[in-house]
């Protein structure tokens, strides 16, 4: 190594701290690491050996195996153990005597056949041989008796190692859910001693397995947030099932991928608009995939009525399944209503939980926070994962002060390490509680931590360290891994938020203004603090931007309101409900919020419910919530508890369709954790294609349908067609074009670049880069490259962006071939801001006198379809655009008005809009009572995505919109 200076017999080293250090030949360094998977730059592994000490699912297997025989058949294994012994000492004596002919016949003098000794040896160890190998043909017999009645607890083991290699892949779900091996061994042998005795080994196997499973499910689903709880189950279900071979890979694969890598112009036409392009094309890979499934498409199209009835049940999980009643096994049931139905997934998935593991896996139990305490050790750290709205402070206090031990309570920050170790300190010897709060604010000090409680000599037996902290990447993993992990989310719901509102709330409060309206009012704000919190659940449609809402905007509320009602009490006079709104919608939550669209919207709810229609006793928020009030707390809170446990959309201004909207999220988000946390093997199992082959094969039909490059030559001479001529000036409309024809040139080089270059790395011709390695799991999975998704547009499936790209293409083609078109594809659009400008520009110039930040877009939803566009004349002024879709509302074409949208049916298409620019002033006149619709590209409702608002003709009060989230789309997806 060129690092190392010679002098004589001497060695020297150049340390970055320090220079000419001796060095010694023999030196050598051991890293170690407990990261599952780390990644080292190339340099530094060509210059170091690495070991992975990671234990595999068949070492694990073989390692509980032994545990378990030696716990359920200690003579078993103590024979096991001593046949290895007397096997390997017969081996070492033939060994032995085979070095010892050896010698002998390299001494030699004279002839060989005169020695005596030598001839003794040859007879003795063939005597030694002969007896050897008849005792090792005995042992081979009693080592094969042995094992096959150990393997009568290879099911115990093969669970085992499933069960620990699903924590394991717990931890990419969230960074927090690390478990060590020696934790779960642990839980394994406690599984052991707790399961109950039989008289057959049979049982006493089932009673082991089911024993290990529910401690460790227990055990688990304590440590995860409820969003994950389900997962864990479902997963774990689902690898027994492949494990035992009940299910294949492919069934696996199609339950997560369902349709995404095809594409809805290459399969058969679905039967009509009820069923959605996704589940179609669901229906479609089953057909391929899975034999029971393969007549399902023809299934559908010949008994489309019954179909199209089942689809539209509420429950079609419970539902007979038309011409699959009864041959069908719990999964794939659950396989068909992922793909017909995915909002009735997680329905579907619980019933498959409830056939394979039974009832019980599917009851969560609330913490125990004293029995968790009970089942921990001094130096055993009890670590609470937070989530919005969870505080365990008060119930950690409260169990210490009914066990009489003192606790220290510490938020963690700059500059509290000091005085978190003095704590620390004191805590070990007197035998109190230390409680770190917010400690992923404190990771220097957390990092430390796991050494400090290692080193500690003497502790009082009856100290504990509890930790609060919320997730994050960088919080020690070998802390994570010596602790015991908790949750203790807040109940979700109305009910549960006005309770906890209430339950903080007290006869003080109720008593605080003599004057009746007070008491409503305080309900009031309760109840729009409960509806803005729980909104948030419906994702997108509920708030754009999901705001962290908590109990100081409420607290803050109540004081400003008690302030004003003193303060109106004192001087006789009205309440000012324009400024109790402003200071409750603006002033306090109104601080949180960042998108103006969310704005208008909580506006919206305190014009409803802050104003004195609250006072009519017939005034309800939502059908069977009124506005209770009492002069006594405790009948605010039995009215509370009156109140129906779930909660229908319409309770926050919904439509019905928002729930399912919601399930639909959480399907998709399950799927997705799911998805993410697969290894990214090669495998392909048994006689099936490997993973290479069917990117591969992927690959090649994309190649083959990627639409031509543009020639930027002639798109130049296009253009200067379109313009007029050479010489004049570019028209807006056709600056965005070129602008656009720009971008997927882009877009087209780097795909097809993308898949030669991967079909190239797969054959080992070029270096598999990380990026390609990226673009082969994403293909894989049916999911679009980043690299491509940075460059391009948003998209869930690598088939609907695929179809995308080429339909995008074809649609500029025809632009530059054709000429302008009679209506244009929004949604094929890079940039359709830009696109809407150029069209205001362009109207603009037709003006005189206007300028262009005097107008402003106006809109006019047609009854034609785009079909029919294309029979009339091309229009002088404003545009016609296609292929937008209405969100939470459709379009009667009849009334020529907004609609509630049809049951089921999240996105509604939309007749051709007309767009044109008009002066504000104009404007003012007409679009005061109709609804601002916001326009976006995706139903991400982020400002990135947003494009423009339309002005939406309404007989109902705009109100009603801003409520639902009514807004426009350019993609469903």
């Amino acid at each position: 190594n060129k690092s190392i200076i010679r002098t004589g017999k001497f060695a020297k080293i150049n340390l970055p701290d320090k220079e000419g250090c001796e060095y010694s030949d023999n030196f050598r360094l051991y890293l170690t690491t407990k990261l599952p998977n780390p990644h080292y730059t190339p340099e530094l592994s060509a210059q170091s050996t690495i070991i992975d000490f990671t234990v595999t699912m068949q070492g694990l297997e073989d390692q509980l195996l032994s545990i378990v025989v030696n716990k359920e058949r200690p003579e078993l294994e103590e024979q096991r153990v001593q046949l290895m012994k007397d096997i390997n000492g017969y081996k070492t004596k033939v060994m032995e005597l085979e070095a010892q002919l050896l010698y002998k016949l390299s001494s030699v003098q004279g002839n060989l056949l005169d020695d005596k000794d030598i001839l003794d040896v040859l007879n003795n160890t063939k005597k030694v041989s002969q007896e050897v190998s008849e005792k090792l043909t005995a042992a081979a017999d009693t080592s094969k008796k042995i094992e096959v009645t150990c393997e009568e607890y290879r099911p115990v083991a093969t669970r085992g190692s499933i069960t620990y290699f699903l924590y394991t892949d717990m931890s990419l779900v969230n960074c927090m859910y690390e478990t060590s091996l020696k934790q779960f061994l642990n839980l394994f042998n406690q599984a052991m001693e707790e399961a109950p005795s039989a008289p057959s080994t049979t049982l006493r196997i089932k009673n082991i397995i089911e024993e290990s499973s529910y401690l460790t499910f227990s055990y688990m689903t304590r440590a995860v947030f409820e969003r994950h709880k389900l997962i864990y189950v479902l997963i774990l279900a689902l690898k027994i099932q492949l494990k035992s071979e009940e299910i294949s890979s492919t069934d696996f694969g199609t339950l997560l991928k369902g349709g995404a890598a095809l594409d809805i112009k290459t399969e058969k036409r679905k039967p009509g608009e009820w069923i959605t392009d996704t589940a179609w094309l669901n229906l479609c890979q089953l057909s391929k995939d899975i034999p029971v499934f393969k007549d399902v498409v023809e299934s559908v199209l010949r008994l489309t009525d019954q179909w199209k009835a089942w689809y539209d049940f509420e429950n079609p999980e419970a539902q007979p399944i038309p011409d699959y009643e009864g041959r069908l096994n719990a999964f794939q049931k659950m396989l068909l209503v992922r793909s017909f139905r995915e909002d009735r997934f997680l329905v579907s998935a619980k019933d498959y939980i409830m056939e394979t593991m039974g009832k019980k896996y599917l009851v969560f139990k609330p913490l125990d926070i004293e029995a968790t305490w009970a089942e921990s050790e001094p130096l055993i750290p009890l670590i609470f994962l937070l989530s919005p709205g969870s505080n365990p402070n008060a119930a950690i206090e409260a169990m210490a002060k009914r066990k009489k031990i003192r606790v220290d309570a510490i938020s963690m920050g700059q500059g509290q390490e000091e005085k978190a170790t003095k704590l620390l300190t004191g805590a070990v010897m007197t035998g109190s509680w230390v409680l770190l709060q917010n400690t992923h604010l404190g990771l220097g000090f957390m990092n430390t931590l796991e050494g400090t409680l290692t080193k500690m000599d003497e502790i009082d037996h009856k100290f504990r360290l509890w930790i609060t902290c919320e997730p994050h990447p960088k919080f020690p993993i070998g802390l994570l891994q010596i602790s015991i992990k908790m949750t203790d989310e807040p109940p979700q719901g109305v009910k549960a938020g006005l309770r906890k509102s209430f339950n903080w709330l007290n006869q003080d409060w109720i008593e605080a203004v003599n004057r009746e309206e007070w008491k409503s009012m305080l309900y009031t704000v309760c109840f729009l603090h409960t509806v803005v919190q729980e909104r948030r659940k419906f994702g997108p449609l509920g708030f754009n931007i999901p705001y962290e809402f908590n109990h100081c905007d409420l607290e803050a509320s109540v004081m400003y309101m008690r302030g004003h009602m003193t303060e109106v009490e004192l001087k006789k006079g009205q309440i000012s409900w324009n400024a109790v709104s402003y200071m409750v919608c603006e002033a306090q939550y109104g601080g949180r919020i960042t998108d103006d669209f969310d704005r208008v919207l909580f506006n919206t709810y305190g014009e409803s419910w802050l104003s004195p229609k609250i006072f009519d006793p017939a005034f309800e928020f939502a059908p069977g919530y009124k506005v209770l009030k009492f002069g006594d707390i405790t009948k605010y809170r039995q009215g509370i508890e009156d109140l129906k446990d779930d909660d229908h959309p319409s309770v926050f201004g919904m439509h019905a369709n928002a729930d399912l909207s919601f399930r639909a999220r959480q399907s998709k988000e399950v799927i997705g954790v799911i998805m993410d946390i697969q290894p990214k093997d090669s495998g392909g199992g048994g006689s099936g294609p490997t993973r290479e082959e069917l990117v591969l094969a992927q690959a090649d039909q994309f190649l083959q349908k990627m639409p031509e490059k543009f020639n930027m030559i002639d798109v130049k001479k296009q253009l200067e067609k379109l313009n007029g001529s050479a010489s004049a000036g570019p028209k807006p409309l056709n600056i965005h074009l070129k602008q656009e024809v720009d971008r997927m040139q882009t877009i087209i080089k780097l795909t097809k670049t993308t898949l030669e270059d991967l079909q190239l790395a797969i054959a080992g011709t070029i270096i598999m880069t990380a990026d390609l390695q990226d673009a082969l799991n994403c293909i894989f999975d049916a999911r679009v490259p980043p690299r491509w998704l940075a460059k391009s547009w948003k998209s869930p499936t690598l088939g609907l962006w695929f179809g995308n790209l080429v339909n995008r293409t074809a649609e500029l083609q025809n632009w530059l071939t054709l000429g302008r078109p009679k209506s244009y594809w929004l949604t094929g659009f890079f940039n359709p801001q830009g696109f809407l400008t150029a069209v205001q520009q362009e109207v603009t110039r037709r003006h005189q006198g206007w300028a262009l930040d005097q107008v402003q877009v106006s809109t006019e939803i047609m009854s034609k379809e785009k079909e029919d566009v294309e029979k009339d004349a091309r229009l002088e002024e404003g545009v016609y655009v296609w292929g937008l879709f209405l969100e939470a509302a459709a379009w009667d074409k009849k009334g020529s008005k907004l609609c509630d949208a049809p049951p089921k049916k999240l996105y509604s298409p939309i007749p051709c809009m007309f767009v044109t620019a008009v002066d504000k002033k104009e404007a003012a006149k007409f679009m005061h009572n109709q609804y601002m619709c916001p326009s976006y590209t995706v139903p991400s409702k982020t400002g990135l995505n947003f494009i423009f608002t339309a002005n939406i003709k309404t007989e109902d009060p705009p109100q009603k919109w801003i409520l639902r989230g009514t807004a426009l789309m350019c993609s469903k997806d």
